[in-house]
């Protein structure tokens, strides 16, 4: 439940939240939360083969262990009506209220391999002022240490540990929930997703390397699978194919208990900075159309992330800032969270698309870039 002024209202699971959870009050019973909740027999929760598997077991317990946190995602979610976001105007005030500012990257750090103008300024003077710096990205096509190449190539000064990519994110749940090491992971995605599992000391296959492979359509043709496959997590791929979507489907459909995790369902991503391009929410689509089911989203604006980091630093998440320029995902990520939130028009999100009366998700500030917050700091001196 979010914590900031406004009526308390209880609605159905927003459209943009997409997960599995774990019901406190019921331990034998799993919660989903997707966008039409009308035919609850096709979920990962109420699959009967999943209830029946060991990995129930561990889905279950990981869920016990947080169950505070669960219980503030609970289906009927409780959400603050808002109102409209307002312009930041004064920025050390913002900054002063705070401990730790979460950045998204691609519409706020950079777009494409473009730095966004005035960034490295910005964060010179956070750091300056004693604030934590957290970068967390829905990409899954990177690791942490491929990510901390980036930022060094764009000449930011940025650590590993201060790096959390939705691709850390699928090998930190399947860790959270004691994922037997016995099965494999069936990767959807790019190198990121496959760094990341095999840091963690997980088994898997797919990936890049199954972007090449073709099915020949015979009379009698059967497709086989590896049954041992526990999880399929799909990501944003460049190499997607037929050959994959059948394999996922067949792992999720067939094997029991098998999970569908998805690292994010963004439906756009910056792979350069001349336009938008289809995000790894339509990766994700193609596997929810054929298996009827909806996935566990590890990735923002689901609360996995905010979770981990606010246990791994310590960190109350009343004192944070959450800065993207997504509504559906950086904003509703922050509020999700029970943190301030500010949006940046510098990505995807205009001004007019935030004050379209159809737009229910207000942040609490906007601004045109974080570098405003230099300006507008010389401005209230």
């Amino acid at each position: 439940m979010l914590s900031r002024g406004g009526a308390v209202v209880t609605v159905s699971a927003s459209s943009a939240v997409s997960a599995t959870l774990f019901n406190p009050k019921n331990p034998n019973q799993f919660k989903c939360l997707f966008k039409h909740n009308s035919d609850k027999k096709k979920s990962n929760c109420y699959n009967k083969s999943f209830i029946s598997s060991p990995v129930y077991g561990s889905v279950k317990k990981a869920f016990v262990r947080s169950s505070s946190s669960a219980r503030r995602m609970e289906a009927p979610s409780r959400f603050v009506v808002r109102a409209s976001a307002q312009p930041l105007k004064n920025a050390d005030q913002l900054i002063d209220s705070v401990e730790t500012f979460i950045f998204d990257c691609d519409g706020v750090i950079w777009k494409g391999d473009k730095l966004i103008d005035g960034v490295p300024e910005t964060l010179d003077m956070l750091r300056s002022k004693g604030k934590r710096l957290v970068f967390v990205t829905n990409n899954s096509t990177k690791s942490r240490k491929q990510y901390g190449k980036k930022f060094e190539t764009l000449g930011l000064n940025v650590s590993e540990e201060e790096i959390f990519a939705s691709s850390f994110a699928a090998a930190a749940y399947l860790k959270s929930i004691d994922f037997p090491k016995d099965k494999k992971v069936y990767v959807i995605g790019e190198d990121g997703i496959l760094k990341e599992l095999e840091l963690a000391g997980f088994q898997y296959l797919g990936g890049p390397e199954d972007g090449s492979k073709k099915i020949e359509l015979k009379p009698g043709f059967l497709m086989e699978h590896d049954h041992d496959v526990g999880a399929v997590v799909v990501g944003f791929d460049r190499y997607f194919n037929y050959y994959k979507i059948q394999y996922g489907t067949l792992c999720i459909r067939e094997n029991p208990g098998c999970l569908f995790i998805a690292t994010n369902r963004d439906a756009v991503t910056h792979l350069t900075d001349a336009q938008e391009w289809a995000g790894g929410g339509s990766m994700v689509g193609a596997l929810c159309g054929s298996t009827q089911r909806e996935p566990l989203v590890v990735g923002k604006p689901s609360t996995f992330m905010m979770d981990y980091l606010a246990n791994k630093f310590g960190i109350l998440k009343s004192q944070i800032c959450m800065v993207g320029d997504r509504l559906d995902t950086d904003i509703l990520f922050g509020q999700n969270g029970g943190c301030k939130t500010l949006l940046v028009l510098s990505g995807v999100t205009s001004l007019s698309m935030l004050q379209n009366p159809n737009n229910s998700i207000q942040p609490d500030f906007y601004t045109n870039k974080i570098s405003d917050f230099l300006s507008l700091k010389a401005a209230t001196v």
